[in-house]
Parts: C-alpha cells; sequence; structure tokens
C-alpha cells in the first residue's frame, strides 16, 4: 500500500528523492539506469547517513536497520581484533558507513512510502 509523495509529512527534498526512486521503478530500483548521474548518485547516497550511520536511521525512524547493522559492525570487529587483524577491524567502520549512506534513501522509502520498515 503506498501513498502519494505529494501527501507526505516530509520535507521537499525528502519529496524529490521519492519521486526519483518512483522514476527508478520503486525501491528495487529497476529503471535505475535510466537516470542521470546526478540523480542515480542523489539516490544511491545519502552523505549524512555516511556520517551519523546508525543516529541517522534511528532519527528517521529506521530503528530495526541501524540496530542491526551496528550488532554485525561490533560483532565483526570484535572478531577480527580477536584473531589479530586490526587493520581489517578498523576498516569495518567505513565499510559499514558506506552501507548505511547506499540504504538509507531506499529504506526511508520503504517506511514513508510504502508503510514497510525492512530489516536490511
Amino acid at each position: 500500500m503506498s501513498v502519494n509523495v505529494e501527501q507526505l509529512d516530509v520535507s521537499d527534498s525528502w519529496k524529490n528523492t521519492f519521486r526519483l526512486i518512483e522514476r527508478a521503478g520503486g525501491p528495487d530500483l529497476p529503471q535505475f539506469k535510466e537516470l542521470s548521474f546526478g540523480e542515480r548518485f542523489s539516490i544511491n547516497f545519502k552523505l549524512l547517513a555516511f556520517l551519523f550511520g546508525p543516529f541517522y536511521f534511528l532519527a528517521k525512524g529506521l530503528w530495526k536497520q541501524a540496530v542491526l547493522y551496528l550488532l554485525i559492525a561490533l560483532a565483526l570487529v570484535f572478531l577480527f581484533d580477536a584473531l589479530g587483524l586490526e587493520k581489517v577491524s578498523k576498516s569495518i567502520g567505513y565499510g559499514f558507513a558506506a552501507i548505511y549512506a547506499v540504504r538509507a534513501n531506499v529504506s526511508y522509502y520503504r517506511k514513508a512510502v510504502l508503510n514497510v520498515t525492512p530489516w536490511f
């Protein structure tokens, strides 16, 4: 059950992002390559999510993903530290920052427009 983007109580910036996601065919983005580079980038990367990760997801009401990604990241850090691979464990934070950044827009679209709070 989707909602009309224009009726949502979100900023104009989010409405533009949601319209782009719809132009790309919805949250699975089947027509993603038909968008311009700038449009693809604006769908596929959220700087605030990269910088603030789980806190950004919590602020957007995506608490399931915030907690799940954080727990996985912490488990991997502890695992690689225990194996003596400190350089790998330090890079996990950057990897999860990237995951937060590329998942934020589509995850928030699913929550705000489709009324579905995804786990991944």
